[in-house]
């Protein structure tokens, strides 16, 4: 069940996810902030052209660490070149996933997938293998676009994040989105 180019937001439209509205309407510091600490081991699933890999890695301070994942190579030398205008590159270690699988052996702290779920075609497999990544305290937020992903649609994620072994611990309120956090249960 492979996905089509089509369905993931091109590298092409990257000024589109990294822009002055979007820091104005979804703001990384204020959406991430409460969860990534300094010194922490954070993964960007879906990071796109690094909007949040880039404040978090800001977050993380000299001795954390981001893993910003993506599908497309263009994606990430566009994080790559970024972070090296930032002074940030020893901070982010880029990793190009395949469609169907992250491919990630590290332990997290912190997992955000932003607006990126719904372009996931086994999302059994990618919860599996995110939750596998958390540490035992870790935290996983899952974000969603209102205007494209329906309220059953996400509660349908939910229920599958939670046969993964996932336990809902809240529902951030973010604008013109569905958001859950996530934990690892009991196992």
């Amino acid at each position: 069940m492979a996905n089509k180019s089509t369905d993931v937001c091109s590298y092409q439209r990257a000024w589109t996810l990294d822009n002055w509205v979007r820091r104005l309407l979804q703001n990384p510091y204020k959406i991430v902030g409460e969860y990534v600490k300094e010194g922490q081991v954070v993964m960007d699933l879906g990071c796109g052209p690094g909007f949040f890999s880039l404040a978090m890695a800001k977050l993380v301070g000299e001795k954390g660490k981001v893993i910003s994942v993506d599908i497309q190579e263009e994606m990430l030398q566009i994080v790559k070149s970024k972070s090296e205008r930032e002074g940030l590159s020893s901070r982010i270690i880029l990793h190009k996933a395949q469609q169907e699988k992250l491919g990630i052996s590290e332990m997290v702290d912190f997992a955000l997938a932003f607006y990126m779920v719904h372009e996931v075609p086994d999302k059994m497999s990618f919860l599996s293998e995110v939750a596998s990544r958390l540490k035992p305290d870790g935290r996983f937020l899952i974000v969603e676009p209102k205007f494209h992903v329906s309220k059953s649609d996400f509660d349908s994620t939910l229920e599958v994040a939670r046969s993964m072994g996932l336990e809902q611990v809240s529902e951030p309120k973010l604008s013109l989105s569905r958001a859950a956090l996530l934990k690892p249960g009991s196992r």
